[in-house]
């Protein structure tokens, strides 16, 4: 193919190929206080989380965020047998724990959200439908007596299944068995059928957390992401210009091959 009609061609492809987004870093939390919990944005019942270690709360996605656990949350298994779904009594584990530690993010859940007052009913369904990280994860809450009730547990068959009150915050203590990357997959749903579902994305010990998640890249669209609408008349305007590009090198091969059949008659 000559290279004048290649090179059109080419700048037709790349005309007509859509815009693509770039993606951007997550926001890294690593101390202070934030909850997972339901609202509702636009009318749609949305799982979120609620940032409060700012000057004012901002409710953010989950799938922009990463948690950071850092080298402060490593403690070691206690040689009690209430604690030995947590492994080997001396064992190192990393944890969030339920009262607050300043050097520490503290994450918790909430279904106080002004917006769900009038469709939350009882309770809110929270489940845990998978876990993928190179360790066990555990979620429990220590009651008066010091005894451990679970909530959820990667050892144990998905989904699981807990109630929220309506109107509740709460805090528990955050598990993770081995450093590295977590994938929570979770979601808040109520007894009419309002549902939502989203990743929450945490990182135990060393490393760089705004890495340790895997994207599309940089000019990738996320498969989850909504596309922008394109600007006015954008579309038709690309496409046209790539007819007439096209066209022009359709045009020219066979004006080539023409000029070409009559320096063979001759």
């Amino acid at each position: 193919m000559p290279r004048l009609i290649r090179a059109l061609l080419v700048t037709a492809a790349l005309l007509l190929a859509p815009p693509v987004a770039h993606a951007e870093p997550p926001v890294v939390i690593a101390d202070g206080h934030v909850d997972l919990g339901p609202r509702l944005v636009g009318g749609e019942w949305t799982l979120q989380l609620r940032d409060d270690t700012g000057d004012g709360p901002v409710w953010r996605e989950p799938a922009d965020v990463v948690l950071q656990v850092g080298e402060a949350a490593e403690v070691t298994v206690p040689d009690d047998p209430a604690y030995a779904f947590l492994g080997a009594p001396g064992g190192a584990v990393w944890v969030l724990p339920q009262v607050q530690d300043q050097r520490l993010v503290w994450p918790g859940w909430n279904t106080q959200d002004p917006s769900i007052a009038e469709v939350i009913g009882r309770e809110v369904d929270w489940r845990l439908h998978g876990v993928d990280g190179p360790g066990r994860f555990e979620l429990f809450l220590t009651g008066n007596f010091g005894t451990p009730e679970t909530i959820f547990s990667s050892g144990r068959p998905y989904p699981q299944e807990t109630g929220v009150e309506a109107g509740t915050h709460v805090h528990g203590n955050w598990v993770f068995t081995a450093p590295g990357a977590y994938s929570l997959d979770v979601e808040m749903a109520t007894a009419d059928g309002r549902s939502d579902r989203a990743t929450l994305k945490v990182h135990v010990g060393p490393g760089d957390p705004a890495a340790a998640f895997p994207t599309t890249g940089a000019g990738v669209p996320s498969p989850d992401a909504t596309p922008a609408p394109p600007a006015e008349g954008a579309p038709w305007a690309w496409i046209a210009v790539g007819g007439v590009l096209v066209a022009g090198a359709v045009a020219a091969l066979v004006a080539r091959s023409r000029r070409a059949a009559r320096r063979t008659d001759d």
